[in-house]
């Protein structure tokens, strides 16, 4: 099992949208599509920035195969709409984890 997790850091001004984008849009949709499983958000309260905030949006994935197939038929248009919404509000960053126990 791999977890797929990505951090958001969120400018001030946009943490409220952000997250209504993020809980209404974006986790339903990849819900619907399948591939990932077991959504959890959680709030960094470690490596405070001056401004915004961040957030960790993590999956449960099968593979790395799987998790390509869901980049290449979901993931990238959801990206491109986080952009087209946020512009440079949001900036995201993704880490591939496997669990250990």
């Amino acid at each position: 099992m791999l977890v797929y997790n990505t951090t958001y850091h969120v400018d001030d001004e946009m943490i409220g949208n952000f997250l209504i984008w993020l809980k209404e849009c974006y986790i339903p949709e990849v819900e619907k599509h399948g591939l990932l499983k077991t959504p959890r958000l959680c709030k960094v309260l470690s490596h405070r920035e001056d401004s915004g905030a961040s957030y960790s949006l993590q999956w449960e994935v099968e593979n790395s195969a799987v998790l390509h197939q869901w980049h290449t038929e979901l993931g990238a248009k959801l990206h491109q709409e986080l952009i087209h919404i946020f512009d440079n509000k949001v900036v995201g960053f993704p880490t591939l984890m496997e669990v250990i126990e």
